[in-house]
């Protein structure tokens, strides 16, 4: 096993932020509520009110960004953020908002992607899921894209680095191996990520001008044939551009940043308590 060369000790992977009981609670809360929240469409039967209600869906589900709130100020309450953590917070979800909007509208190049995905491997999945949402926060009030949308997008960006976290073997497997690994799950997520935001905005598309909307009513696999058809041909090229910008920086830049990012939390010392030596008089 390695050792990390300022202690000795073996180089275990860091937690910044730690998932207590309660801030557990709230994130399968959250979890649970966004799947409803997306996947409302395909759920809500030919008699549901849902369906009745399609147009007010955004602004019901907006109320996402509460929980998300919640399932934060549960970590903090738990003693799982402390100052140290807020400050490579603050740090890293500055540079994810920065990098957002580089190459924004031009065939999915988003490399705030990639950051996300080394970052979540390091820190874990507990500061994973808050740094994804606090970082599209923020792009949204840098890029101007606050809307009923971007609980989703919070929520999204939330799974998508809470899920590097969750990847195996984070204090055995490193070298190209791990490399490889997080560039497959970069690539894989940034599909899902743009599958899931189409979700959100596809149940509002006008069903009389286009053959691939929501159909409110119709039965699961004809809407599910829709989504499909949709994603087919409005965002294949967009996420294809993500997942593989996501994989060539996470291939070339990876090993460098992620080697900085675990020196980072070793110096940084998340886990350790903090103490005051008095002063002699």
């Amino acid at each position: 096993m390695k050792t990390a060369p300022e202690t000795g000790r073996p180089d275990r992977q860091a937690r910044a932020v730690r998932l207590g009981p309660r801030s557990v609670v709230a994130l399968l809360l959250v979890s649970a509520i966004g799947v409803a929240a997306f996947g409302w469409p395909l759920l809500a039967g030919p008699s549901s009110q849902v369906s009745a209600h399609a147009q007010d869906a955004p602004w019901l589900f907006a109320g996402l960004l509460v929980l998300l709130v919640g399932v934060v100020a549960a970590a903090v309450s738990e003693g799982g953020v402390g100052p140290k953590a807020v400050a490579m917070l603050g740090v890293l979800a500055a540079t994810g908002a920065a990098l957002r909007p580089i190459g924004a509208g031009t065939a999915g190049i988003e490399p705030m992607f990639f950051l996300m995905v080394l970052s979540g491997r390091v820190l874990g999945p507990g500061f994973g899921f808050v740094l994804g949402s606090v970082t599209m926060f923020a792009s949204a009030l840098l890029t101007g894209g606050v809307g009923p949308w971007m609980p989703f997008q919070m929520l999204s960006m939330g799974w998508f680095t809470m899920g590097a976290g969750l990847l195996p073997g984070p204090d055995r497997l490193r070298g190209r191996a791990e490399v490889l690994m997080l560039a497959a799950y970069g690539f894989l997520a940034a599909f899902a990520y743009g599958t899931v935001m189409n979700l959100a905005g596809w149940p509002f598309l006008d069903s009389l001008s286009s053959s691939v909307a929501f159909q409110a009513g119709a039965p699961l696999h004809e809407n599910l044939v829709r989504f499909l058809a949709y994603c087919l041909a409005t965002s294949l090229g967009w996420d294809l551009g993500r997942a593989a910008l996501t994989v060539v920086l996470t291939v070339t830049v990876g090993p460098a940043l992620l080697r900085a990012l675990r020196r980072a939390t070793r110096r940084a010392a998340f886990e350790a308590p903090v103490t005051f030596e008095g002063t002699e008089p």
